[in-house]
């Protein structure tokens, strides 16, 4: 089996995934030894009693997929979340606040999170295809003094993911301090290798099992 499993969060986020989804999807992952399942919160009971015998981690997004609501109500996000038994946490940063240059917002939101989440390892999502290149590089320095463990490019709802430019720009902007998840549109192994090769150290995508495998998975597009 490819060892490009181990870098793939497998990813089911839209808005008309079913139970029958995610349980297909948390099967698939224990068969192919995904890292995780990336799902929506209220699925995380129903992955944790699926993956109960597994090694497979449950990765829930938080503010997703705009960014744009409290960080109060991503706080909540994060503890609730963690408390049902995710694993890491996804967090989309405020687009509307960096793009509107308030970076002491940003960083205060992104603050308030990554202090809920205490050891859960907190990912920060920048929807790259907004930014940028400065904004990309100021984000990166302020998830790098707080100390994220990863920043991640894109939600895989807006108009794009994921591009070699924006993971190398990521890398650039955080060196060794931060890791990479290259998120979107994902959907070749010839893409993931990419990917890792231009800094990546995660790969979320809904066709991890045509990227092991060549074959059709399950969990629509990601």
């Amino acid at each position: 089996m490819s060892t490009i499993s181990q870098y793939i969060d497998h990813t089911a986020l839209s808005a008309d995934t079913t139970e029958e989804k995610i349980k297909s999807l948390c099967l698939e992952a224990e068969k192919f030894q995904f890292w995780s399942v990336c799902i929506n919160p209220a699925y995380i009971p129903l992955a944790k009693k699926m993956l109960a015998n597994s090694d497979v981690k449950i990765c829930t997004v938080v503010g997703f997929p705009l960014g744009a609501t409290l960080s109060k109500v991503k706080v909540f996000e994060a503890i609730s979340a963690i408390e049902m038994g995710a694993d890491e946490i996804d967090m989309v940063v405020n687009i509307g606040w960096v793009k509107s240059g308030k970076w002491n917002a940003v960083r205060e939101d992104i603050q308030c999170v990554f202090d809920a989440c205490v050891t859960t390892p907190l990912k920060v999502i920048f929807e790259t295809c907004l930014l940028n290149e400065q904004e990309i590089e100021n984000l990166g320095k302020i998830c790098s003094d707080i100390g994220v463990a990863f920043i991640k490019t894109s939600t895989g709802f807006s108009h794009s993911g994921a591009t070699i430019n924006a993971v190398k720009l990521m890398k650039q902007s955080v060196g060794n301090s931060v890791q990479i998840k290259a998120s979107g549109g994902i959907k070749t192994k010839e893409v993931a290798e990419q990917m890792l090769l231009a800094g990546a150290t995660r790969l979320g995508t809904s066709s991890g099992v045509m990227i092991i495998t060549g074959e059709s998975n399950t969990t629509g597009q990601y």
